[in-house]
């Protein structure tokens, strides 16, 4: 049976906050990953990415959570025409507080430093909201401070904790789930043990910073040098700073079938719901999109079913509770490796639940993708996008159609001439694979008739 849109959004909001009616600030702080990995020693010359104008941009998408009554944080204004279409899919919009960031400090540091923001925010405190971070971070406890606003969220050394990919190995094998074969490091010769004298099993080997994020904090060893020269590199940084301490782990990279991305909601009071499970599309280690079905087996959905709710009440046993996302693999002989990591937030895929609850037909399929939008000399409208697309950018109906997620990372690159550089995020709806693919052909034509020359170079 299908829920209502609104249903899995109240049960958030209930599981947050004990209470199904609450009104939220939702601030979308996607940097939240780089502020945990702060003080976390990982592999050397992969330092913390720094907060870009996508990420700024990608703070609409709690426009996708929000509801009338709520307010959402953005750094940049959200195009009016794209508050609109979202209106028109029948997901009404909430207020918008708009917090410039122009130094890229990230949404919570601009927001303490601006005492208009401060004010806003505390008028709301005392209205009643909540604020609903994408993870709880010390900058987001000392915002929660700083304005009165309860926090809808556990503290952030919980979230530390449970975010680490080491403790998503230490819980895996506390919890008896099926592992992926490696060992947790803590120290340059704990590190020296496993990729030097076979101790995470033999070649290749995949080394993982700790707090690595989508993308980066990854290492490939593929033979005995390239693991001496990292080992090198480990140690010269250790003699320099004095300090031997690591953060990383190292796993066997296994052939697999299939990648998949999963997720629980644990209320406050502990109880656990399993919200869906979805085939990931990665590129080079970083996440691109999801299929939806996930296309399991009966017996593998059950496996990751049984895994998410064993793994959402030891989370709460250990003082986490909201949204928690989990990775997954199925491997080449078919089994489920549920625990790839734990994230100790909300996911992109978290904000398309209430459009897929919308629009995905009962037998449909679905992508979410992300589309390159060519670069111009000149900042996109949503309108001016429609019109490119024309029928192709139709609210989706019957199961079938495109859906834009996120309109504002398309003028990532800037407002300034020539600049524009960024892409959409999108959802696309169809009723078998050939048609999926038919239309995200037909969208990816449109979008290069965007395509504006660009000044010669002289």
């Amino acid at each position: 049976m299908t829920r209502p849109p609104a249903s899995r959004i109240a049960a958030l909001r209930r599981a947050l906050t004990g209470d199904s009616q609450a009104r939220l600030v939702w601030l979308c702080n996607f940097e939240v990953e780089r502020d945990w990995a702060v003080g976390h020693t990982g592999i050397p010359g992969q330092g913390l990415a720094q907060s870009s104008a996508v990420v700024r941009r990608l703070q609409e998408q709690g426009f996708l959570l929000a509801e009338p009554g709520d307010v959402v944080i953005t750094s940049v204004p959200a195009d009016a025409g794209f508050l609109d279409y979202l209106a028109r899919a029948g997901l009404p919009v909430a207020k918008e507080l708009v917090v410039p960031d122009p130094d890229g400090l990230g949404p919570v540091a601009s927001i303490l430093q601006s005492p208009a923001a401060l004010a806003s925010l505390r008028a709301l405190a005392q209205a009643g909201l909540h604020l609903a971070p994408m993870g709880v971070s010390d900058g987001i406890e000392a915002l929660a401070q700083a304005t009165g606003l309860p926090l809808a969220g556990p503290p952030a050394q919980v979230c530390v904790r449970v975010n680490s990919k080491q403790y998503s190995r230490d819980l895996a094998h506390r919890l008896g789930l099926r592992e992926i074969p490696g060992v947790n490091c803590h120290t340059v010769d704990e590190l020296a043990h496993a990729i030097l004298h076979g101790g995470a099993g033999p070649f290749p080997l995949i080394v993982k910073d700790a707090y690595g994020v989508s993308g980066r904090g990854l290492l490939v060893l593929r033979d005995p040098a390239s693991a001496r020269t990292l080992q090198a590199m480990v140690a010269r940084r250790a003699e320099r700073t004095g300090n031997d301490t690591v953060h990383l782990l190292v796993e066997r990279f296994l052939d697999k079938q299939a990648d998949l991305t999963y997720q629980v909601t644990i209320a406050r009071n502990g109880t656990v719901s399993f919200d869906f499970v979805k085939r990931a599309l990665i590129h080079h280690g970083a996440p691109q999109g999801h299929l939806i079905p996930a296309g399991l087996t009966s017996a593998q959905h059950r496996d990751i079913e049984s895994a998410a709710l064993k793994l959402g009440a030891a989370l709460h046993a250990d003082g986490y509770f909201g949204v928690a996302g989990m990775d997954a693999l199925i491997d080449a002989q078919g089994r489920v490796r549920p625990v790839v990591e734990i994230n100790a937030r909300l996911n992109l895929s978290s904000y398309q639940e209430r459009a897929l609850q919308r629009f995905l037909a009962p037998d449909g399929q679905a992508v979410g993708r992300q589309l390159a939008v060519p670069a111009g000399n000149a900042p996109l409208s949503f309108a001016h996008l429609l019109d490119v697309l024309g029928p192709l950018g139709r609210l989706p109906e019957n199961g079938a159609g495109l859906f834009i997620t996120c309109f504002g990372t398309a003028n990532a690159g800037g407002d300034a001439p020539g600049t524009r550089a960024g892409r959409l995020y999108t959802l696309f709806f169809g009723r078998d694979p050939a048609a999926l693919d038919a239309l995200q052909d037909a969208v990816a034509r449109a979008l290069s008739d965007l395509r504006v020359p660009q000044p010669a170079l002289h």
